[in-house]
């Protein structure tokens, strides 16, 4: 599909070794099938899926595994992530794409969906503020 959103995400994939691209691969597919109304597109070089402009879920490959980012990880329910960074991120890192549990993945999209920071809008605003 020449064009499409997906040409850089699958561009992103093939140049991944083959265990780093088979986690790619599976991450991708559970959140296109879990949140098929988020926009996906290479953003900062790693694939990220945003909803109304908001990221809510990407992935990047670290020197040793995979690593899933969740932008509103830190306020979910459902456990499994560590804490990222300064704001309310949080990820989980995979070495082997039999490591990704695809049901605990769609949990944590499930709360992506509904659990939201304003990411877009914190350079303007100069805060972090909760949107849902």
């Amino acid at each position: 599909m020449k064009g499409s959103k997906h040409e850089s995400i699958a561009s992103y994939h093939a140049v991944q070794a083959d265990e780093d691209r088979a986690i790619c691969e599976r991450l991708r597919g559970v959140i296109d099938r879990v949140l098929p109304e988020a926009e996906s597109k290479i953003w900062h070089a790693h694939p990220v899926w945003f909803l109304d402009g908001n990221p809510i879920v990407g992935y990047s490959k670290l020197k040793h595994c995979v690593r899933l980012l969740f932008w509103s990880g830190q306020s979910f329910d459902t456990p499994g992530l560590a804490p990222e960074g300064t704001f309310k991120a949080a990820e989980a890192r995979f070495t082997r794409a039999e490591d990704v549990n695809e049901d605990l993945l769609a949990k944590w999209l499930e709360e992506a969906r509904t659990i939201q920071w304003d990411y877009k809008n914190l350079i303007k605003k100069r805060k972090l503020e909760r949107l849902s």
